[in-house]
């Protein structure tokens, strides 16, 4: 290492059958032109709300953020936690109060506009309102400290007052297949259970649209921003884990009970970088063209691609992945993993050796 500039990426191939996890304000799953042909897409928003969900259901991490137009609600509710002899009226009217005093919108005891309000945040607040605290100053200061770590890696813009924004210290890529697409139409009967048996008609018929793909993802995480946003090399180092463990098994549920997409990705590509984040989406320029699958020439390109960027950024500090595959020259690349918890021990170790190394300095 030669500064301290730290910089995660994550690289996923993963292909999904017919589906329709993210559409469109048509019901048309989302697409986009990238090198001269039509490719499937899953818009970062999408993926990074199924990783936020991801946080709340499977994780130990009790400072996650809720993003709400209930805000009010919400600290109310930490405050009947703390004082469980406040009544429903005396608590919503307290936390609009205190909310208001910090100056954030309401109306109707709801935001105007959706909150991004972490745990130990709205219990601060809760405790101030009981306490009758009414100092904006104090109140601004409780939303700005203690950013839960989803409000730290994906950010919160507040319109009403930009001082209360936080800049995001992760980006996720939208997520596009490695290779031309065509949206296809599934029609569909559905029939009626009590109609008379010499009716052969249908009880209902529709069309959906769907397609398939396999997919490049890709995200990074600026590790020098987060841990000036969380102050504990401990809190970053578990939230890095469950970054990566997110990107690695969320997936955006639209339509999913219709088509059953439960995939999980064929590789997972990990590195540490002290120049510069980078995508390798430019190994799929141009596009893949294979007529018995995707997956393997997919991983290949991604793989030397990470050797072509060598060519304009810094070797990495190191790489480790997974693949559901052997392939040549991988090794070369980086440290292989046989499972996703043994390449997030792994990750824990060199990352913690880094920040004994460097960032203490």
């Amino acid at each position: 290492m030669t500064n301290q500039r730290l910089f995660l990426d994550i690289h996923a191939i993963q292909t999904v059958p017919p589906s329709n996890i993210n559409r469109d304000d048509t019901g048309s799953p989302k697409t986009a032109q990238y090198g001269g042909v039509r490719r499937a897409r899953v818009s970062s928003q999408s993926w990074k709300r199924a990783m936020r969900t991801y946080f709340h259901d499977n994780s130990a991490e009790t400072n996650v953020g809720i993003r709400t137009l209930e805000i009010v609600k919400y600290v109310a509710e930490k405050i009947q936690a703390i004082d469980s002899s406040m009544d429903n009226e005396e608590a919503m009217n307290l936390a609009e109060k205190v909310l208001n005093a910090a100056k954030i919108k309401t109306k109707d005891q709801r935001a105007k506009a959706l909150f991004f309000l972490g745990d130990t945040q709205a219990k601060k607040l809760a405790e101030a309102a009981i306490n009758g605290n009414e100092d904006k100053k104090e109140l601004q200061q409780i939303l700005k400290d203690n950013p839960a770590i989803d409000i730290a890696l994906f950010g919160r813009m507040v319109a009403d007052d930009p001082t209360l924004n936080e800049d995001a210290s992760s980006q996720i890529a939208h997520a596009i297949s490695t290779h031309a697409v065509q949206t296809e139409f599934d029609f569909y009967t559905a029939l009626d259970d009590l109609a008379p048996e010499d009716n052969a008609g249908a009880g209902m018929l529709g069309t959906l649209e769907f397609n398939s793909s396999t997919l490049y993802r890709y995200g990074n995480v600026a590790v020098h921003e987060l841990i000036k946003q969380l102050d504990s090399k401990e809190a970053v180092l578990n939230t890095l884990k469950l970054f990566i463990e997110s990107f690695s098994n969320s997936l955006p549920t639209g339509k999913i009970n219709s088509y059953a997409n439960q995939t999980l990705p064929q590789a997972l590509v990990v590195s540490l970088r002290t120049d510069r984040p980078v995508n390798l989406i430019t190994a799929f320029e141009k596009p893949v063209n294979s007529s018995c699958g995707n997956v393997s020439e997919s991983i290949k390109k991604l793989f030397d691609e990470l050797r072509k960027v060598e060519k304009f950024a810094d070797k990495p500090e190191f790489t480790l992945y997974i693949a559901v595959d052997k392939f040549d020259k991988l090794s070369e690349d980086g440290f292989e993993e046989e499972s996703l918890r043994d390449l997030l021990d792994s990750f824990a170790v060199r990352v913690n050796k880094l920040f004994t190394e460097e960032l203490d300095e």
